[in-house]
């Protein structure tokens, strides 16, 4: 189980460096990306969330860095297209949240699924859901477009283990973020950082 982040082919971006990568790829969220590729991961989290400001929120910074930032930094709840990415080694089986209805900002919904309502959906095209079933949980690709979608199966505390390594792999990349801004964006670090952390559902909990 990897966190990973939907991402596209970042052309004439040049505010910070960032990594060479295709459209409609996904990237690993970890704490070995190069500096490069978390600049890609800083970008596409940015760019998502480039709202206009509401008119109370007063006018959009002038400058571009500010400008790209800004819904980043005053949106209240950001996201961050992508999810948790489930490889079964054995069969090649990938279970992949498509991001659509839900992204890694609502990670914490696998855990309704160990602790909670013991079911979850990930959004649509394809409809993937995760189900628990006494002590296993039960992973479909498609529940509702192919009759015999692919699935995986795996005990519930292997999955616990690996929503624990998740989390893990997100906090290690928020850490690498935040040393990343202090050098690339040293003025708006702090804030960028806290963003990040409120996009990836790793803040304390209200």
């Amino acid at each position: 189980m990897q966190p990973v982040l939907e991402i596209f082919a970042a052309d004439g971006f040049t505010l910070w460096p960032v990594g060479e990568h295709k459209s409609y790829g996904y990237l690993v969220l970890d704490g070995k990306l190069t500096p490069a590729e978390v600049g890609t991961a800083v970008m596409r989290i940015a760019d998502y969330n480039a709202f206009e400001p509401e008119e109370e929120d007063g006018p959009c910074p002038t400058d571009p860095l500010g400008a790209f930032l800004n819904g980043l930094l005053t949106t209240p709840d950001l996201l961050a297209a992508g999810g948790f990415r489930v490889t079964d080694n054995a069969t090649g089986t990938v279970f992949v949240e498509p991001g659509c209805c839900s992204g890694l900002e609502t990670w914490r919904d696998w855990l309704e699924v160990l602790d909670g309502t013991g079911c979850c959906y990930f959004g649509h095209d394809p409809s993937s859901m995760a189900e628990r079933a006494g002590d296993s949980v039960r992973l479909t690709l498609d529940a509702y477009g192919e009759e015999d979608s692919p699935v995986i199966e795996l005990p519930v505390d292997q999955l616990r283990t690996l929503v624990t390594g998740a989390q893990r792999d997100l906090q290690d990349f928020l850490n690498l973020a935040g040393s990343w801004a202090e050098q690339h964006l040293p003025a708006h670090a702090a804030a960028v950082t806290a963003a990040l952390a409120r996009a990836l559902d790793l803040g304390p909990k209200q």
